[in-house]
């Protein structure tokens, strides 16, 4: 469903492109983040060790789980409903991965920066408006203390790599070390 999605949203790609855009969305990772944005880690039946050790946090868990509710949904309602679904989760995945095919995201970027400048990790401050139906969430990226990005959207994902790019910027301005800002719009 996501590579039909794909194929048709970004029809000039070449097919090298297109298969990379799929694997940056529909990898353990991103279907993680995708769970814990639906808190579905909370509604998981596990055994004691597991539930002792964080499973409910673990990744290849929350995955896994994610891909048993879509598979439910498709059995259940058909393909049509599943689809809706899975393209209204993904929605955000594919659109950033569209913004830097082959990158890494802007998370990732912060992070490898602030540690180059020894400014420690960034922490992010998430706040979420609206009804469950239509919730949207604003990330505030803190680093070293200092609000340096901020971003909205409609998953905290989302939000939160707005931001991270917000602060990329702001914080590459600020440390003057000649590094060249890598705009990926």
């Amino acid at each position: 469903m996501v590579t039909n999605c794909i194929f048709r949203r970004y029809p000039d790609l070449p097919e090298g492109q297109l298969a990379k855009l799929r694997a940056s969305v529909v990898n353990t990772i991103t279907l993680a983040y995708l769970a814990m944005d639906l808190e579905l880690g909370e509604l998981l039946l596990l055994g004691k060790g597991e539930g002792l050790s964080g499973g409910r946090e673990k990744e290849s868990i929350l995955a896994d789980a994610l891909e048993a509710l879509l598979g439910a949904i498709y059995v259940d309602g058909g393909w049509h409903v599943a689809e809706r679904i899975i393209l209204e989760l993904t929605r955000d995945a594919i659109l950033d991965a569209a913004e830097q095919p082959g990158r890494k995201d802007y998370k990732t970027q912060l992070q490898e920066l602030t540690a180059r400048l020894a400014l420690g990790s960034p922490v992010y401050e998430i706040s979420g408006s609206g009804p469950d139906h239509d919730k949207r969430f604003t990330a505030i990226t803190i680093i070293d203390g200092v609000p340096r990005g901020r971003g909205a959207g409609t998953s905290k994902k989302r939000a939160e790599q707005v931001a991270a790019r917000s602060a990329y910027a702001a914080v590459l301005a600020l440390s003057g070390n000649g590094e060249e800002h890598r705009d990926q719009s």
